[in-house]
C-alpha cells in the first residue's frame, strides 16, 4: 500500500475529515464512498496533477535521458504550460505502481501500464526531436558567427581601401627574372660573373655537405651553426636565405634541393623564441621572393604559416611589436640589452614590404593594418630635431635613450619608409614624405665632410654628434641613389651626389685596409679618417651594405668604376674569408694573417654574393622599375595600381 505521503493533497485532506474511519482508495472499497459530485471532480483534478508531474520526474532513469538532463525543461515544461496533457488521458504515475485514480481492475492497470509506456515514448520522440532541432540551431549559430567575422574582414579590408581616398596596390604579375640570366655581354664581365657564381657553389656546397638543415655553416669546424635570434632551433635559415640566390643564379639543381627540404622539414611550430626582425627580412623576405621567381606554392604557404606565428609579439599596449616572440607559446620580450626595455627602430621599422605583400597574398588585411599602426604611432610622436631614437618602449610609447643612428639599431626603418613609396608604385605618399622628412633632419645634424673631405653620417648621442660611421651604414648610399628619382624641389641630382660620396667614403674604408675588406666601424677624428682604431670594430663577417651601393651607383649611372670597386671586394672575399669548407669571416682586416671567426652568415649567400652577380650582370636582371629589393636583398615585385591577377587567383579587386 501507498504511503500515505504519496497521496494528493487533496486525498489527504479528505481522510483527515473523519480520523476515526480510516479510508481507502482501492477498488472494492468503492460502495463504500459517499462523495459529493464537487469531492470527485477535485479528486480527479489532483489524481491529473499528480500522474503529469510524475511523468516529470519518475521516468526510467536510462543513460539515454540522463544524457539530455540538462535541457529536460526546455523540452518538458513548454509543453504543460501549453495546456498539452503529458500523455493522452492525463493519468500518470510513479514508476512500478502508486497512486491510481478509481475504477478498472487488473483490466485499468494493464491499460494504464499500456499508457505509461506511450506517454515514455511520447517523451523520448520529443528528446529526440528537440535534440536535433537544438543541433540545427547550433549549426545556424556557427554559420551566423562565421558570417559576422567574414563580414567584418570585409569591413576592415573597405575601411582600409577607403582610408585617405585611396585604394590599396595590387600584387601583379611578375617580370622575368632576366634574359639569359642577365648576360652582360662583355665577355670580361661574364667572366666575372661566373666567379661569382662558382663562390656561390662553394659557399653552399659545403653548407650542403656539412649544415644541412642548421641555420648556418661553421665552415674550419665544418658542422652546423646558430643564434639566439634563431632560438637555436634548427630552421634551415642558409636554405631559405639563399633561395633566391640559387634561382637568379640559375643554379636550379641546388634551388630544388632547397625547396624538397623546406617541404618535408621546415616546422614553425617549434617551442623557439627567435627574433621577429631577423625572422621576418630572412625568412618571410626569402620564401616570398623565392614564390615570386619560380610559382612554387609552398613557399607561400609557409611564409603564411610563418607570420601567423609573428602575429602574438604585436600584443603590447602600443601595438609596437616585442623584439622576440616564441613560436609556440606567442610570449614576447625584448632584448635585455636594449634601453629601458625597449624595441629598436630598425626592427619594428623594418616590415613593411613582407607583411604589405602577406596581406595581398592572403587576403587578409591584419599585416597591413599592423604595419600602417606603427607608421600611424610614429607620426603623432615629438622627434628631437626631427630625428627619430633608436629606442621605443611598447608599453608607455615614449622615446627612450636619444640615440639616433642610420647605422645599426635604426639603418633599415629609412630604407622602407622609401621602399614602401616604392612598392605601392609610387602612391604612398605618407611613406615618401616620411622618408623625406627624416632626410633633411639627418642632412641637418648628422651628415658631414671630414678634414680632407670624406663625406659621412655620424651618430647622434646625448645632444653631440659622434664622428663614426659603421659599415651598416654604408647602405645609405645606395639609398639616397634610390631615392633621387621623386625627391622634392628638384633635390635628384643632390641625392645621387650624396650617393656617390657615401660610396667614395665607404670604399675608402676598404681601400686603406691590408685585406681591402672594410672594418664594423671608422672613426672620422682628429687625423684619422675612414680606419677603425678600436680592437672590436676591426672585423669583417662577410657583410654586403658597401657592395650594395656600388651595385645601386652601377644602376642609375654606369660609372666602370663601381664594377671595378667591387671586383676587388670580391677578389679579397675570395682570397682572405674562402677556406676549404666555405666562407669565414675575418676578426681583424688590418692584419695580413688574421684570425677566422668561423661563421658563415646565412646573409652572405642572401645579400653578398646576389649583389656582386647582380653588379655583373645586364640591367634587365630584376629591374628596378619592377622589383623592389626588402633589406635581405629578397626581391618582392612593386604592386601596381591597376586589377591583376597572380597564379590565376585575382587579389584586392
Amino acid at each position: 500500500m501507498s504511503s500515505p505521503a504519496l497521496l494528493p493533497v487533496s486525498s489527504r485532506r479528505l481522510a483527515s475529515l473523519n480520523p476515526s474511519s480510516p479510508v481507502s482508495f482501492y477498488p472494492h472499497h468503492r460502495a463504500t464512498l459517499r462523495l459529493s459530485e464537487k469531492f470527485i471532480l477535485l479528486l480527479i483534478l489532483s489524481a491529473f496533477i499528480t500522474l503529469c508531474f510524475g511523468a516529470i520526474f519518475f521516468l526510467p532513469d536510462s543513460s539515454k535521458h540522463r544524457r539530455f538532463d540538462l535541457g529536460l525543461q526546455d523540452v518538458l515544461i513548454p509543453h504543460v504550460e501549453r495546456g498539452r496533457p503529458a500523455g493522452r488521458d492525463g493519468s500518470a504515475g510513479p514508476r512500478g505502481g502508486g497512486v491510481m485514480v478509481h475504477g478498472g481492475g487488473e483490466e485499468h492497470q494493464h491499460r494504464h501500464r499500456e499508457e505509461e509506456e506511450q506517454l515514455r515514448e511520447m517523451i523520448r520522440a520529443d528528446h529526440e526531436r528537440a535534440l536535433e532541432e537544438a543541433k540545427e540551431k547550433l549549426k545556424k549559430s556557427k554559420d551566423q558567427i562565421h558570417a559576422e567575422i567574414q563580414t567584418e574582414k570585409n569591413r576592415v579590408a573597405q575601411d582600409m581601401k577607403k582610408r585617405e581616398g585611396k585604394q590599396l596596390p595590387r600584387v601583379p604579375i611578375p617580370k622575368p627574372v632576366g634574359i639569359n640570366n642577365g648576360d652582360p655581354g662583355d665577355p670580361d664581365i661574364k667572366e666575372k660573373q661566373e666567379k661569382i657564381k662558382e663562390m656561390m657553389k662553394h659557399a653552399w656546397g659545403n653548407y650542403r655537405q656539412y649544415a644541412w638543415g642548421h641555420n648556418e655553416l661553421k665552415p674550419l669546424s665544418r658542422k652546423g651553426h646558430t643564434t639566439n635570434i634563431f632560438g637555436n632551433s634548427q630552421l634551415g635559415a642558409t636554405i631559405v636565405d639563399a633561395l633566391d640566390t640559387l634561382y637568379i643564379m640559375g643554379l636550379l639543381d641546388e634551388f630544388r634541393d632547397g625547396k624538397e627540404w623546406i617541404e618535408k622539414n621546415l616546422d614553425f611550430s617549434v617551442n623557439a623564441e627567435v627574433s621577429v626582425f631577423e625572422v621576418n627580412i630572412r625568412f618571410i623576405g626569402g620564401l616570398l621572393a623565392a614564390y615570386y621567381l619560380s610559382g612554387e606554392e609552398v613557399f607561400k604557404q609557409k611564409a603564411a604559416q610563418l607570420a601567423e606565428k609573428l602575429l602574438p609579439s604585436f600584443n603590447t599596449p602600443t601595438g609596437i611589436p616585442w623584439a622576440m616572440v616564441n613560436l609556440k607559446s606567442g610570449v614576447g620580450r625584448n632584448w635585455g640589452w636594449a634601453s629601458a626595455g625597449s624595441s629598436i627602430l630598425s626592427e619594428f621599422g623594418t616590415l613593411h614590404l613582407e607583411f604589405v605583400h602577406l596581406s595581398f597574398l592572403t587576403g587578409d588585411p591584419i599585416y597591413y593594418k599592423k604595419v600602417l599602426h606603427i607608421r600611424k604611432l610614429l607620426q603623432k610622436m615629438d622627434r628631437p630635431n626631427g630625428l627619430y631614437p633608436n629606442y621605443l618602449n611598447p608599453r608607455t610609447g615614449r622615446w627612450g635613450q636619444h640615440h639616433t643612428s642610420v647605422g645599426g639599431l635604426g639603418d633599415s626603418f629609412y630604407e622602407y619608409l622609401l621602399k614602401a613609396w616604392l612598392v605601392s608604385d609610387k602612391t604612398d605618399t605618407e611613406a615618401r614624405k616620411m622618408y623625406d622628412d627624416a632626410m633633411q633632419a639627418i642632412e641637418k645634424h648628422l651628415i658631414r665632410k671630414s678634414n680632407t673631405g670624406l663625406t659621412f653620417i655620424g651618430e647622434w648621442k646625448n645632444g653631440h654628434l659622434e664622428r663614426k660611421m659603421g659599415h651598416l651604414t654604408c647602405f645609405a648610399g645606395g639609398m639616397f641613389a634610390l631615392g633621387a628619382d621623386g625627391a622634392p624641389d628638384d633635390k635628384a641630382g643632390h641625392y645621387l651626389q650624396l650617393g656617390a660620396e657615401i660610396a667614395h667614403t665607404c670604399h675608402q674604408s676598404y681601400d686603406r685596409t691590408v685585406l681591402k675588406l672594410g672594418p664594423e666601424a671608422f672613426k672620422f677624428d682628429g687625423g684619422t679618417e675612414a680606419v677603425a682604431l678600436r680592437q672590436n670594430e676591426k672585423y669583417y663577417i662577410l657583410r654586403p651594405e658597401v657592395i650594395e651601393t656600388y651595385w645601386y651607383m652601377w644602376r642609375f649611372t654606369h660609372d666602370p668604376k663601381y664594377r671595378q670597386w667591387g671586383w676587388e671586394a670580391a677578389q679579397a672575399i675570395d682570397k682572405y674569408c674562402r677556406v676549404v669548407g666555405g666562407f669565414s669571416g675575418v676578426k681583424d682586416v688590418y692584419s695580413s694573417s688574421p684570425a677566422y671567426d668561423d661563421v658563415q652568415q646565412s646573409f652572405f649567400l642572401a645579400e653578398t654574393l646576389k649583389y656582386l652577380y647582380l653588379l655583373f650582370s645586364s640591367d634587365d636582371l630584376l629591374p628596378l622599375d619592377y622589383w623592389v629589393f626588402n633589406t635581405e636583398a629578397h626581391p618582392l615585385p612593386v604592386l601596381r595600381s591597376k586589377n591583376t591577377t597572380l597564379s590565376g587567383n585575382v587579389v584586392f579587386q
